[in-house]
C-alpha cells in the first residue's frame, strides 16, 4: 500500500492506493487561511499537521489492515510558503503562504543586488516567491530573522514533523529562488542575493528519491508498523503533473483550482522571462516545465459568489451548457494582483461593461470568460516559450461546470480532455512518488496518463466572438496598470 498526502491551502488530502494503483481510500481536513492585513495570507503550520493527523485518522479507521500495509508515502504541497525554523526546529512565526503579496518592493530589492538573477535562473523573482519574503523578514522582524536556523516549504515541514530529517525536492524548491533550476541545486549566489546560507536550506532530493522512514513514534501512532520510506514527492503542479502522466518532453495539463496553472513538460530547462511564466524543475529526474500562473481561477467565482450570496455551482448552473458566445461584461480576475503574464502583485480586479440590465447570470458568465482568457494568456506564453501544445487534459474543480470546459475550449482553441478516472491530482501523483520511492520502480512505467472520459472541442460558431472579446480583454491591464487605489 502506497499513501499520498497533499497540502493545498484549503485542505490535506490523503489519497491510498495498492500495488497496482487502485484507489482504496480518500480523507481529507480542512485549513483556513488567516489575512492580518491586506494582501497578507498566512497559516500555523501547527494546524497543517493536525489536519495531517486527522486525515490519517479517517483512513485507519477506514481501511486499518491497508493502513497498516503501507510501504511508501509520497507528499504533495502548495509552493513558496516560509516556514521559519530555529534550531531547536521550532516554528517562529505563521507561515507566509504562496498568494501573500507584502514582499513586492523585496523582489526589486534583489533584482537591484544581483542583476544576474533573472538570467541564470530563467524566472523573475515575484512577491509569492520563498526568497523575497526572507528579505522582508529581515526588514520588518529582525528578531524573528535572526533565529532561522532552517526554510521549509509547507509539504517539507510535515516530512520534517514525519521523518525528523530537512529535506526538499527540486520541483518544489524551484520555487524559492535559490534553486540553480538547470543546474538542480542550491546557488550561493542567489541565496547571497536575500542574506540566506546554505546551512540554512534542507537537503535535495528527486521527487521519486526515498529521504527517510517515518519515526518510530510516528508509524505508531499512525498504525504503520513497517516505517515506510517518505518519497522527495513534489510542488503540488508537478505532482499532478505524475498523477495525470504528464512527465514527457510536450504533455500538458491544466488545473483549475483556487489558483489556475497551464503546465507542460520539458526534457530541458526552457524560460520565458519576459511573460513571466515559471520554469521550474519536474519532480521526476532529468527533466523540467514550464508554467503559466493564474493567481484568482475559482477563488474568482467564489468571490463572486460571496458577492451574490448564491453558491457558485448554482450561478454555473444558471447559465446553462451552451456557448453561445462571450458575456457583455468583461472582467480582469486579477484579486489577488497576478502572475503570467503580468508579473504584477499590486494590480486588483476589475468589472466593466455593467449597465443597468446587467444581472448576475451575466457577471456569471464574465467570471467564466475571464478565466479562460487568463488560461489563453497562459497557453499563448507558453507555446511563446518554445512548448507544442495542440491537446490539453483539464483536472480540477472548475472541471464540473461542462458549460466552462466548453468556453475554455473555445477560447483556447484546443480539445480538452477530461479524466476518466476520479483522482489524477497531486493527493494520487504523491501516492505514485511514494511507490517508486518504495520499489525503485521506472517512473515511466508508473506515471501512466489516464484514460479520457470526455472531450470539449471548440465551439467554433462562437470561436470569432470569443477572439474578438480576447482582444479587449488583453487591453484592459495595460490602460490601468498605472492606477492604484491606495
Amino acid at each position: 500500500m502506497y499513501l499520498g498526502l497533499d497540502f493545498g491551502t484549503s485542505s490535506v488530502k490523503g489519497v491510498l492506493i495498492d500495488a497496482k494503483q487502485k484507489i482504496i481510500a480518500i480523507a481529507s481536513s480542512p485549513l483556513k487561511v488567516s489575512r492580518p492585513q491586506s494582501g497578507w495570507s498566512e497559516q500555523n503550520p501547527e494546524d497543517w499537521w493536525k489536519a495531517t493527523n486527522k486525515v490519517i485518522a479517517q483512513l485507519k479507521a477506514a481501511k486499518p489492515k491497508a493502513i497498516a500495509a503501507v510501504e511508501g508515502i509520497g507528499l504533495s504541497g502548495q509552493q513558496h510558503g516560509a516556514t521559519l525554523l530555529d534550531k531547536d526546529g521550532k516554528v517562529l512565526r505563521p507561515c507566509i503562504l504562496w498568494n501573500d503579496a507584502r514582499s513586492f518592493v523585496e523582489c526589486q530589492e534583489i533584482m537591484a543586488r544581483e542583476p544576474r538573477a533573472v538570467p541564470f535562473t530563467g524566472n523573475i523573482p515575484l512577491a509569492g516567491y520563498t526568497a523575497p519574503k526572507l528579505v522582508w523578514v529581515k526588514k520588518h522582524e529582525p528578531r524573528v530573522f535572526e533565529k532561522v536556523a532552517k526554510v521549509l516549504l509547507p509539504k517539507d515541514y510535515i516530512r520534517y514533523r514525519m521523518t525528523g530529517t530537512y529535506g526538499s525536492d527540486m520541483s518544489d524548491s524551484s520555487g524559492t529562488y535559490w534553486l540553480d533550476i538547470a543546474g538542480r541545486k542550491w546557488s550561493d549566489m542567489l541565496l547571497a542575493a536575500s542574506d540566506m546560507r546554505r546551512d540554512q536550506m534542507p537537503e535535495l532530493f528527486e521527487g521519486t528519491d526515498p529521504t527517510g522512514q517515518l519515526t518510530p513514534s510516528v508509524a505508531r501512532a499512525w498504525g504503520m508498523p513497517k516505517r515506510p520510506v517518505v518519497a522527495g514527492g513534489g510542488g503540488d503542479n508537478a505532482a499532478s503533473a505524475c498523477g495525470i502522466g504528464a512527465v514527457t518532453d510536450g504533455a500538458g495539463f491544466f488545473s483549475i483550482g483556487t489558483s489556475g496553472v497551464m503546465f507542460v513538460s520539458n526534457d530541458r530547462f526552457s524560460p520565458n522571462a519576459e511573460r513571466y511564466v515559471h520554469a521550474f524543475c519536474h519532480a521526476v529526474p532529468g527533466t523540467w516545465h514550464q508554467m503559466g500562473v493564474i493567481v484568482s481561477a475559482t477563488a474568482s467565482l467564489e468571490w463572486l459568489s460571496g458577492v451574490l450570496q448564491t453558491p457558485a455551482p448554482q450561478l454555473t448552473r444558471a447559465l446553462g451548457t451552451k456557448v453561445k458566445g462571450p458575456s457583455s461584461a468583461l472582467f480582469l480576475p486579477y484579486l489577488s494582483g497576478e502572475r503570467t503574464p503580468v508579473g504584477d502583485a499590486q494590480v486588483r480586479g476589475l468589472m466593466m461593461g455593467l449597465g443597468h440590465e446587467t444581472d448576475r447570470n451575466t457577471m456569471t458568465h464574465a467570471v467564466l470568460d475571464s478565466i479562460a482568457f487568463a488560461f489563453r494568456d497562459s497557453l499563448d506564453a507558453l507555446r511563446a516559450g518554445g512548448a507544442t501544445i495542440n491537446r490539453l487534459m483539464a483536472v480540477g474543480g472548475g472541471t464540473r461546470s461542462e458549460l466552462w470546459m466548453k468556453i475554455m475550449a473555445t477560447v483556447m482553441g484546443v480539445p480538452i480532455d477530461l479524466p476518466a478516472s476520479g483522482e489524477v491530482g497531486g493527493a494520487f501523483g504523491a501516492a505514485r512518488m511514494g511507490l517508486v520511492a518504495s520499489t525503485g520502480e521506472d517512473f515511466r512505467k508508473v506515471f501512466t496518463k489516464p484514460k479520457t472520459a470526455k472531450t470539449f472541442t471548440p465551439e467554433k460558431s462562437a470561436s470569432a466572438a470569443y477572439d474578438d472579446q480576447y482582444r479587449r480583454y488583453t487591453q484592459i491591464y495595460p490602460a490601468i496598470k498605472e492606477i492604484r487605489l491606495t
